[in-house]
């Protein structure tokens, strides 16, 4: 498994930091329209791919409605997320909770809380999850790579064999095992859980981008120049090994949803349940999937299709940047 994982991502990396010709660069050559007119840049030439692609228009509306959805919660949730206002409603007894009625399109859960209120609010912390783990995976995950990449020898075997031994650990395993190791379980414990389970994905990739375009015409010429070492790494060869990256960190946000769900499902999210998230609200519903299955149906469908948002953006992107798998 470890080897498969390591595999895709190298060539990933080998297919970003090579162009069609089999010459290195920054992965795409410019296009020539024809007639002689002049080329246009690689995010121009993606840029008119992805917005005649369906998948990633259909991806990018998901992701606008998500992000959109999270930005005006407390305006469009009618209640407090944490208040009981339909408890009399509820009975423990026969597993019976409040039903849609007006006021609550979607009724109560099963402490009496209105559950479109807190389908709502969840997508903020859901999103406030996803970003920062991935922001923080991205940031470690630049500095190894950057530092394999960058000096090879004896501190590239170092980080590379760290990051084989955090690659051949399943990572949602690797994330609970993380996730158990606090004393108490909070958001925060999540965020740093699913972050430290994508640092390899990013180090390797980026290790392997920077060993192709450290080869390239303009590498060899600068330091056939005499310009310093730390330059040519930040002013050259980073600058070219970004791309994949940054797509990356796309799929990654789609990865980072569903392992923060399923922490919250396992009962190692936030103790706290009255600041709703989907992930906590699924693990919540689970003694009721039988006479309630609505209670997990709504925060299970919002994970599934936001995730899928996400997927179909990173796909999408990877495709357009990528010189042989161009329609």
């Amino acid at each position: 498994m470890a080897s498969s994982r390591a595999t895709k991502i190298d060539r990933l990396a080998e297919t970003a930091g090579r162009s069609p010709a089999g010459g290195t660069g920054s992965g795409v050559e410019p296009e020539v329209p024809e007639g002689g007119a002049e080329g246009v840049s690689l995010a121009v030439s993606a840029w008119r791919r992805l917005r005649r692609n369906p998948l990633f228009l259909v991806g990018a509306t998901i992701i606008g409605l998500f992000v959109l959805l999270a930005l005006l919660a407390p305006v469009l949730a009618q209640h407090d997320p944490g208040l009981r206002i339909l408890f009399d409603q509820v009975s423990n007894a026969n597993n019976e909770i409040p039903p849609p009625q007006p006021g609550h399109p979607l009724g109560g859960d099963q402490h009496g809380r209105d559950l479109l209120s807190r389908v709502l609010l969840g997508s903020q912390q859901t999103l406030m999850v996803a970003l920062l783990a991935t922001v923080i995976g991205l940031g470690g995950g630049l500095v190894l790579g950057t530092l394999a990449g960058a000096f090879g020898g004896w501190v590239d075997t170092m980080v590379m064999r760290v990051v084989d031994v955090m690659l051949s650990i399943p990572s949602l395993l690797l994330a609970v095992s993380i996730g158990a190791l606090f004393v108490q379980q909070t958001q925060f414990s999540v965020i740093l859980a699913v972050a430290i389970v994508q640092v390899p994905i990013f180090a390797r990739l980026l290790r392997g981008t920077m060993l192709s375009v450290r080869e390239s015409d303009h590498v060899l010429a600068a330091r056939a120049l005499g310009v310093k070492r730390s330059a040519i790494v930040f002013r050259h060869i980073l600058p070219n090994s970004l791309g994949p990256v940054i797509v990356q960190s796309t799929l990654v946000l789609a990865i980072a949803i569903l392992d923060a769900a399923a922490l919250s499902f396992l009962g190692l999210g936030a103790a706290d349940d009255s600041i709703p998230e989907w992930g906590q609200m699924l693990g919540n519903a689970q003694d009721y999937f039988d006479t309630q299955p609505h209670l997990a149906f709504w925060p299970a469908a919002c994970i599934v299709v936001v995730a899928l948002g996400f997927t179909l953006v990173g796909e999408s992107m990877r495709e357009a940047l990528d010189p042989r798998q161009r329609r």
